[in-house]
């Protein structure tokens, strides 16, 4: 700045006057992140998005028709407990009360908040301690880093090896845990470990011997268990879901994160739960309130009327079923091209494996895609050239194990079947760019 009889002066540039906080670049939140690159405008106007999980379909209209009526009626369109409404709350307790083997306490062990990440984020900034260090499996879903730094944590890796070369089949559940490797990566500050099954991208369910072998860590460490289970409802081929906070002794320090937008096909709806002991959902709901006061109250409304009725209308059953067809649409076309990859048991992804696809090195990939992994360049030849979006797995690694991700797109097949069919079409024009 230049100084003057009348005091400073300031530059022509005030562009940056302001510093802004290192947890920005920390948490990756400055970068341009991989949603944005792979967005529509980016990509060709006829382009199928089978990259961001959304669905392209509306959700049961016996769930919409509960959401207007709510609209319609004075209380709901205000200000709800935040603690969720008590609709919602008590149709929590009805649905996952079972599941839980519990009596869940509306009052004190259930907390609706503002879609599941709102969830994990309150639950982070109400237990993480500048340092505190949180276990994360990788390939994890990407808001997991920034929800952490932005609290003060601290992310430890754990990757989750993928299947061996050999085997030309490999389900999600190949993918393993290294459990002498998870004990090595606890330390003193460890705090929290985050156990997300089924799994997103990799759709591994993991077993109740996995399940029990990080429960034993956990209780050794006294780490705080985040059980992400938000593709609760969809599991397939007659796997186990097993819920962690079910394992002896694991309740009391086990918050589970369910989702009424995966449920329901209404991610935009911004509806998520926790369920919990009084001594995690107290400390949360404090947090909670603070960062959102209450969620939408009308379509909370809805989302009770979805648990509600669920049962009666066997929904679940038959939306898995549904899910289940859309998937093999995907396998099949992927098996025609004799592309590996992993056959999920659970969420709604499937990760192609692309090592195979060839793509001309001098292709004109954008300034964004350049310099990032190779899954980043294959996934642009194949949205530009097949005309299929998808996602480049090593997104969800940090810088140092990002090379496992580099092997595999993520492909969602939470579309239509009409759309899930026109893009196995597309594929097969794949096949001369293979390897």
């Amino acid at each position: 700045m230049a100084k003057t009889n009348g005091g400073v002066v300031p530059s022509s540039d005030r562009s940056n006057l302001i510093p802004f906080s290192s947890r920005l670049k920390e948490g990756r939140a400055l970068a341009l992140d991989v949603w944005t690159i792979f967005s529509a405008v980016n990509l060709p106007a006829d382009c199928i998005n089978l990259g961001q999980g959304y669905m392209n379909f509306a959700p049961p209209k016996w769930v919409t028709d509960a959401a207007e009526a709510a609209l319609n009626t004075v209380a709901p369109n205000h200000y709800s407990h935040p603690r969720g409404r008590i609709r919602l709350r008590e149709a929590i307790k009805g649905f996952y009360g079972p599941q839980f083997n519990r009596d869940l306490d509306v009052e004190s062990e259930i907390l609706v908040t503002s879609g599941a990440n709102e969830g994990q984020y309150s639950v982070f900034t109400a237990f993480l301690e500048q340092g505190d260090e949180v276990i994360m499996f990788e390939p994890f879903f990407d808001q997991y880093l920034p929800s952490v730094t932005f609290n003060g944590g601290k992310p430890v890796y754990v990757p989750l090896h993928p299947p061996k070369d050999s085997l030309t089949k490999p389900t999600s559940d190949d993918w393993t845990i290294d459990i002498d490797e998870l004990r090595r990566a606890i330390t003193p500050r460890a705090k929290m470990i985050i156990v997300n099954t089924p799994h997103n991208p990799v759709g591994k369910v993991f077993t109740k011997a996995e399940l029990k072998a990080i429960a034993a860590i956990a209780e050794e460490f006294n780490l705080l268990v985040m059980a992400d289970e938000v593709y609760d409802c969809l599991v397939f081929d007659g796997k186990e879901h097993v819920r962690i906070a079910n394992l002896p002794g694991m309740w009391d320090r086990t918050v589970t994160v369910g989702s009424a937008g995966k449920a329901f096909a209404a991610t935009g709806w911004r509806i998520g739960w926790l369920i919990g002991p009084k001594s995690i959902i107290q400390p949360t709901l404090a947090a909670s309130t603070r960062i959102v006061f209450c969620s939408n109250s009308p379509l909370q409304e809805a989302a009770a009327s979805g648990l509600e009725l669920a049962r009666e209308k066997k929904f679940f059953e038959t939306q898995l079923s549904e899910y289940a067809e859309r998937r093999d649409i995907l396998t099949k076309a992927f098996d025609d091209l004799g592309l590996k990859y992993t056959h999920p048991e659970g969420s709604y992804f499937i990760l192609l494996d692309i090592s195979q696809v060839d793509f001309p090195e001098n292709y004109p990939f954008p300034d964004s895609v350049l310099g990032r992994g190779r899954d980043f360049r294959a996934c642009w030849f194949i949205a530009n050239e097949i005309g299929v979006s998808s996602i480049p797995v090593s997104e969800f690694y940090c810088e140092e194990h990002a090379n496992i991700g580099e092997a595999y797109a993520r492909f969602a097949f939470c579309k239509d079947v009409d759309t899930l069919r026109r893009a196995a079409e597309r594929f097969q024009a794949l096949q001369i760019y293979l390897k």
